[in-house]
């Protein structure tokens, strides 16, 4: 379903709003293929979302491979870039509130954490976070709280990976309002992930699916979300399998 910018698209069957990494992209090659097979084929029945930490660049070659689907709205950067898929603009109305928040805040951040301990700065991130990696073994606890007294918000993700976004954003809030801001149908909507940086899609209210392989804290985290479901198949598979347990191409068949 190719969304113009200014029309608001037919109630769909399902809203797939998901992760990429070890999401979307997870699983082998037979699972890959029957999910895009799928989606491809029902094309006219689907908003597709990825909702990614990686940036656009990453993005525009993905969709370039054969049989990938294209999406029709992108949120990356960790919930700071969204844009439409099919020509990379942005959807205004939800780039504005996350720019007032950030207020260019870049260079502000990378001086607070020059020389903290158990940081590596990324080399690629967005205009609107600025994302490092870092060791648990060495990052204080003290580093996070200057952060979050500075009036951002740190998410840590897959031991690895450590975001620094304006308050109050992430995927899941960033999705909130893309689904109201274009009208998409809540009760259409999965959000699909694996890693701690894809909680907030969790937290939205909105169904989903942890794949089967989550790392482990978000899939202690989920434990008690009600319209969370634990896969325990492994990305493209986890998400098709949730697809049949919440009925969502059923509704028109």
């Amino acid at each position: 379903m190719s969304i113009d910018p200014d029309v608001v698209p037919r109630a769909p069957a399902l809203v797939l709003a998901t992760d990429l990494d070890g999401t979307f992209l997870g699983g082998d090659d037979h699972q890959r293929a029957a999910l895009y097979q799928e989606l491809n084929e029902r094309a006219d029945e689907l908003v597709l979302v990825f909702v990614t930490g990686r940036d656009l660049d990453f993005i525009a070659e993905l969709v370039e491979q054969p049989g990938m689907p294209r999406p029709d709205m992108i949120v990356g950067d960790v919930g700071t870039t969204v844009v439409h898929g099919h020509d990379f603009s942005p959807v205004a109305d939800v780039q504005d509130w996350i720019d007032q928040r950030w207020n260019g805040a870049n260079e502000q951040v990378l001086a607070l954490l020059d020389g903290e301990p158990g940081l590596e700065l990324q080399p690629v991130m967005g205009s609107r976070r600025v994302s490092y990696y870092y060791d648990p073994a060495v990052l204080r606890r003290a580093t996070i709280e200057k952060v979050e007294d500075a009036g951002f918000d740190v998410i840590l993700s897959a031991d690895v990976f450590f975001d620094v976004l304006p308050r109050g954003v992430a995927k899941g809030p960033t999705l909130l309002r893309l689904v109201d801001a274009r009208d998409l149908p809540d009760d259409r909507v999965l959000v699909a992930g694996d890693t701690m940086n894809d909680l907030s899609l969790f937290h939205t209210g909105l169904r989903g699916v942890a794949v089967g392989n989550s790392e482990p804290a978000l899939v202690d985290a989920i434990a008690d979300l009600p319209d969370v479901h634990h896969s325990e198949h492994p990305g493209c598979a986890g998400i098709a399998d949730a697809i049949e347990h919440f009925g969502f191409f059923a509704r028109v068949n």
